[in-house]
Parts: structure tokens; sequence; C-alpha cells
């Protein structure tokens, strides 16, 4: 008797373990339970962890809220400037009421990449080249409401859509870098333009300082003599400025004009100019004597104004040697 009661409940243990076995499902923390029993939604989503069901009675489908990360395929379309492109992007999704997600739709994946395809098209043949290569934000954002709005009534939402790439013909690439190349040069060349235009304005409030001051331009010359001369890894020709001539000409025109020195050629031929001859006169005899010992004077002083302004010269290279080298 005893035996057959051990045996019963050893049976009936046994029949208990098999039970539990078979009607015990897990719910991971990242998944929800939907059971249907005898084909007709039952109960509330079943939550993480240990759950029972009715085996051959009741059926679970789990569903994972984890987002979901789909890559839209490259749509080929027309944009609204008739430009052909190529454009890919990616949708950001996750299942937010697991119950629709089972009853209102077959495969939300398959329904949300669809979907996607469908309104990434639509968002093509909408929008201008330049949209889609500078204003990718605001295309994103419509793109997420084109398929956000259908997607509700599947328990899905759409987290975000990014346009990852849009290829271009090889044609419009090259036109583009020609546009572009173009855009560049144009601005060169009034960048260009506006500095000489700024620096002839310089330029010339320069040289009209330097007419009112003509040391200056001696001063400027020894600064860009002394600058070249800092490197010393070149060879340096200096010119004489006529400047420096000039001035040299008009210090030595006062010691000409005095009293123990004769006036020069230019003057007695003036002198001779301004004196009144009388055309019907006969030519007096003295006349060849005094030109030739006016022509021997000239020469003579023609020389020694040479010979001074050589001196002069010289006397001024040395001054500016020496101001290069200290």
């Amino acid at each position: 008797m005893v035996e057959e009661l051990v045996g019963v409940v050893a049976a009936v243990g046994a029949g208990a373990l098999v039970y539990v076995a078979s009607a015990a499902r897990v719910v991971k923390q990242y998944e929800r339970g939907v059971v249907f029993r005898l084909g007709r939604l039952h109960g509330d989503v079943r939550r993480p962890g240990f759950n029972l069901v009715i085996p051959a009675v009741d059926r679970m489908r789990k569903v994972n809220l984890q987002i979901v990360t789909m890559p839209i395929p490259a749509q080929e379309g027309i944009t609204r400037d008739n430009v052909t492109v190529r454009v890919d992007a990616v949708v950001y999704f996750k299942v937010v009421d697991p119950s629709a997600a089972i009853v209102n739709v077959e495969d939300y994946r398959f329904a949300v990449s669809q979907m996607a395809q469908t309104s990434l098209r639509s968002i093509i043949g909408k929008s201008e080249l330049d949209d889609l290569l500078s204003n990718r934000e605001k295309l994103n954002q419509g793109l997420e409401l084109m398929i956000d709005s259908p997607a509700v009534e599947w328990g899905v939402t759409i987290d975000r859509v990014e346009i990852k790439d849009v290829s271009l013909p090889d044609t419009m690439k090259r036109s583009m870098a020609r546009q572009a190349e173009a855009d560049r040069e144009r601005r060169a060349r009034l960048i260009n333009a506006d500095a000489e235009y700024q620096a002839s304005k310089k330029l010339a409030q320069a040289a009209h300082q330097m007419a009112d001051t003509p040391s200056a331009l001696q001063l400027r010359l020894l600064q860009t003599v002394m600058a070249v001369a800092a490197e010393k890894n070149s060879t340096l020709v200096l010119p004489i400025p006529v400047e420096l001539l000039r001035f040299l000409e008009r210090g030595a025109q006062p010691a000409a004009e005095s009293p123990g020195r004769p006036r020069d050629a230019g003057d007695v031929e003036s002198a001779n100019r301004t004196e009144p001859t009388d055309r019907t006169e006969p030519t007096d005899r003295a006349e060849p004597t005094d030109r030739a010992e006016i022509e021997e004077r000239a020469v003579d002083l023609t020389e020694q104004r040479t010979v001074d302004l050589t001196e002069q010269a010289g006397e001024a290279m040395e001054r500016l040697r020496r101001a290069v080298e200290q």
C-alpha cells in the first residue's frame, strides 16, 4: 500500500515537473512577451523574468524593444531641378507597443524598411540638389515625419533618420568642380584688385608726402639698403638717384654764382643773347676773339663743375657706405 502511494506521488511529481518545464517562459530585460490563448490576445504584456503559460493552449511571442538600426538601400531618383542622384540613408526605430507590433502588422521590420525606401524616393523628388548636399537636417526631419506617421499604428516609433551619402553622376561632379573653381578664382581676383586699389592709394599718399619732403626719399633709400644688406647673401648694386644729383647741383649753383668765380657758358650765352645788337651795323673784328675766350672759359667751367660734382658724388657714396656698414 505504501509502495503504491509512493509510486503515485512520484508520478504526480514527475508530471508536475514536466508541466512546469513546458509552461515556463523566461523573458529577458529588453524583451516583452505577448500571449495568445487559443489564437486570441490574452492579458497584458508579460514583463521580464519568469512567466508561466498553459501548454498547448497559450503561445507566447517575444518582442525586442531595443533600438533597431536599419540601413535603407540606395534609391535612385530625379530631383526637382532634374538631376539624377542616388541617396542612401539609415533609420533608427524601436517598438513601443508590443501588442500592436504583433497584431497590426505582419512583419514590422519589413514594413518600416519599405516605408523608408518609399519616403526616401519621395523626398528626392521634392528636393533640389543644393538641399540634398547642404540642408540635410531639414530633409532628415521631413523623412522622419513621413515614416513615423504610418509607423505609429504598428506600435513603432522612429527615433531618427539620417541621410548617409548622395552619389552624383560624373558629369555633374565635373560641372560642380568647374563652378566652384570659377567662383574661387572670381573671389581671388576681387581680393587682389581690392588690395591693388588700397596699395595704390597708400602709394599715392606716400608720393605726395615725399614730394613735399625730398629728404624722405633719401631716408627711404637708406632703409631699403640697410634691409637688403642685413641678409648678407646677395650683391648690392646701389644706383645714384637723380634726386641726389639734383640736390648736389643745387648746392653747386650758389658757389658758381659767387663773385670770385666766372659765370658758366650758359650765363654768358644768355647775357650775349639779351644784349641788343644792331644787325645793320658791321660786325666787329674782335668778336671772334671774344667768342673763343667765352668758349674756353665755358669749357674750363664745365670741367671744374664736373670735377666738383664727381667729388661731391664720391663723398655722398662714402657717407652711404658708412651708413650701410653701421
